[in-house]
């Protein structure tokens, strides 16, 4: 009897998940051409459509080994190609007391949206996933996060889609305060970019304010991506540290995940001026579709009953965690005592 190459023991499920990203694709071109912007972005379909298939079509078991194969190393590569959107010379221009103010404020909100979590009762993975997603950049920051404390699907799919539809009404909402807190241009790009989830969602709820708001909003939100390596450094030493106790200890080349050391190279690369803008940008994108297959393979793999279960307390703590870094950021804000425009 021969044996079963890999390849062929995958392609079902890696075909399933592309299939499930493309709808996803298409969904979002539908709704950026209809309506003039995205509501629902791929990513967040992708999981919406995968969950729907899993519930609504059975499928058979070979499926498996390629949607957790996607689900896992797609999502990695992605991470690793993210890093070639930002360099040094950008950070340096926000200035160091923005730069510490920003890691000082993620790290703080990350505690106490996982502290908000577990008092409404969530898992201890769950309440990690909605914390790093709140505090540094949604959906990217859980999914990162997601196979470094061994995360399960359903607990990843909760919390990406709950901090998804948050996400939306932040954007819509957010420019409103501009007035209610006398903010300056600058001001409430700092604020938006502190707060508001994805990249492209600071850039939507900056736009319509100012030019000045969009410029700061997105160099500040890259900063605060940037605090994602950190964040899942400390979870990975973490976990690293709880294994030892158990008699279990990692070697030490597995305590850091090789997806960061890609991701900082990415980023030195692109400081150094190996990685010029047009490539820089052709990554960016290949991350974002990459991303897409993934969480589409996420959606393949949850039961949508499970996830239904623990809505309340996923929207309450988003909820809560989102007002604590809505008002750690204008303190933030103050305490730098920024005046420019």
């Amino acid at each position: 009897m021969s044996k079963v190459i890999p390849f062929r023991t995958h392609a079902p499920g890696i075909l399933l998940s592309l299939a499930v990203a493309g709808l996803a694709l298409l969904g979002d071109f539908a709704e950026r051409f209809l309506v003039g912007e995205a509501w629902l972005e791929a990513l967040v379909l992708a999981i919406l459509l995968g969950a729907a298939i899993r519930l609504l079509l059975p499928r058979p078991a070979s499926f498996d080994p390629g949607i957790e194969f996607s689900a896992k190393y797609f999502l990695e590569i992605a991470i690793v190609l993210l890093g070639a959107g930002v360099s040094a010379a950008a950070l340096a221009s926000i200035g160091p007391a923005m730069l510490g103010a920003i890691a000082f404020v993620v790290f703080c909100v990350l505690a106490a949206s996982y502290g908000i979590g577990r008092l409404l009762g969530l898992p201890k993975r769950m309440a990690v996933l909605v914390a790093c997603g709140n505090s540094i950049c949604g959906n990217s920051a859980i999914a990162a996060a997601a196979p470094v404390i061994h995360a399960q699907s359903d607990d990843v799919a909760s919390s990406v889609a709950f901090t998804a539809v948050l996400g939306v009404l932040t954007v819509l909402l957010l420019p409103l305060l501009v007035p209610v807190l006398d903010l300056s241009s600058t001001n409430y790009g700092i604020l938006a970019g502190m707060t508001v989830y994805a990249v492209p969602q600071v850039f939507a709820a900056t736009v319509p304010v100012s030019a000045v708001s969009a410029q700061v909003g997105m160099l500040v939100k890259l900063v605060r991506v940037l605090m994602l390596g950190p964040v899942v450094v400390t979870l990975s030493l973490i976990a690293a540290s709880r294994a030892g106790a158990a008699g279990c200890r990692p070697p030490l080349y597995r305590l850091v995940p090789w997806f960061i050391v890609g991701f900082l190279l990415m980023l030195a690369a692109r400081s150094a001026g190996l990685i010029g803008e047009p490539v820089a940008m052709a990554m960016n994108v290949a991350s974002g579709g990459l991303t897409v297959v993934a969480m589409a393979a996420l959606g393949l793999g949850v039961d949508i009953r499970k996830v239904m279960q623990a809505g309340m307390r996923v929207s309450a703590t988003v909820i809560l965690s989102l007002i604590v870094l809505l008002a750690a950021s204008y303190a933030m804000i103050l305490l730098l005592q920024v005046t420019a425009p």
